[in-house]
């Protein structure tokens, strides 16, 4: 059997998935490949280096340098890439990000990689939303590529909730109401639970999951409403949130906070799509995985709790921010 590579390992996703690979036994150290482009993603890997996990540096912009990443690797765990920049300003097919990911697979099939895994995105498909869009043209291009292939519809994290309720600032927000272009229930998912599930999948026979594309996100959802009523709970004063119109968002978070125009108008159709109810998952892949290690989905008040008690922590000097 070949290497599993897994592209971005040290990002959220790829490090939980990593790690989930090791802690669980699922795949010997030696047959796992990761790659990196910075220096600092290299030394948040050194411990798994050190447990017999091999690095290899590839960067995006350079095509060949993931040539000689994937060499040897039967499989590849493909995470998104992060440079969303590229999506703004409605980028059109081929200039979004998803031109970083056509190049690392044109790379992994010059080096053999037989079995790609894409870390796509809980939305449907097509969506409303532009943060989608990269993902809906990726998995195109993987259904025509040759490879065997499996789309991994990843849910959204738990721990992204400030971005979705408003860009809140889980340390410094003053705001009593908070406005958001739409809202209906979301399907959350921790990062610690994509990352078991999706490494029981890399870990499985190549025929057990090829063609086929799933979501992992858990049952229980949450509307903003409800992770209002979790902030509220947590901070221990009301924070209320308000619905207003895409182009009553785009204006408040560009001209009254002073957020980054192209950034803001891609994200807020997201809100279209949460209109839709687009995020609201049924699908038991999540969570029939995790029972066989005996794990029950992180809950989203546990990860809203849990995050703001730590700003609370750094902010009152218990916990250094540098820790």
């Amino acid at each position: 059997m070949g290497k599993i590579a897994i592209a971005g390992a040290s990002g959220k996703l790829g490090f939980v998935t990593l790690n989930a690979l090791l802690d669980h036994s699922l795949v010997a150290p030696s047959d796992i490949v990761c790659t990196t482009s910075s220096d600092s993603g290299a030394q948040k890997l050194q411990p798994a280096q050190q447990k017999g996990v091999e690095v290899r540096s590839a960067n995006w912009d350079d095509q060949a340098s993931f040539v000689t990443a994937f060499q040897g690797c039967e499989k590849l765990f493909l995470i998104s890439s992060a440079r969303v920049e590229m999506d703004f300003n409605d980028a059109p097919p081929g200039e979004g990000r998803e031109a970083d990911h056509f190049r690392a697979l044109a790379a992994a099939k010059e080096a053999g990689v037989k079995h790609v895994y894409y870390s796509s995105l809980a939305f449907a498909n097509p969506s409303l939303s532009r943060v989608m869009k990269a993902h809906e043209r990726t998995e195109q291009y993987l259904k025509k590529s040759g490879f065997q292939w499996t789309a991994i519809r990843e849910g959204l994290y738990n721990e992204s909730w400030p971005l979705y309720f408003g860009h809140y600032d889980v340390s410094n927000d003053s705001r009593s109401e908070v406005p958001v272009g739409g809202n209906s229930k979301i399907s959350w998912t921790s990062i610690p639970d994509l990352g078991l599930a999706t490494a029981l999948v890399l870990a499985a026979p190549s025929e057990e999951w090829a063609g086929k594309t799933f979501y992992l996100s858990q049952s229980k959802a949450h509307s903003l409403d409800d992770v209002a009523k979790m902030i509220s709970r947590a901070k221990g004063k009301e924070v209320k949130l308000k619905v207003v119109t895409r182009p009553e968002h785009e204006e408040y978070y560009i001209k009254d906070r002073k957020m980054d125009a192209p950034f803001i108008k891609w994200w807020s159709k997201t809100y279209d799509a949460l209109r839709e109810n687009e995020c609201e998952i049924h699908d038991p892949t999540l969570e029939q995985p995790l029972a066989t290690k005996g794990r029950k989905p992180i809950s989203m008040e546990e990860t809203v709790e849990e995050m703001v008690e730590a700003e609370r922590a750094v902010r009152d000097g218990a916990v250094s921010p540098f820790a």
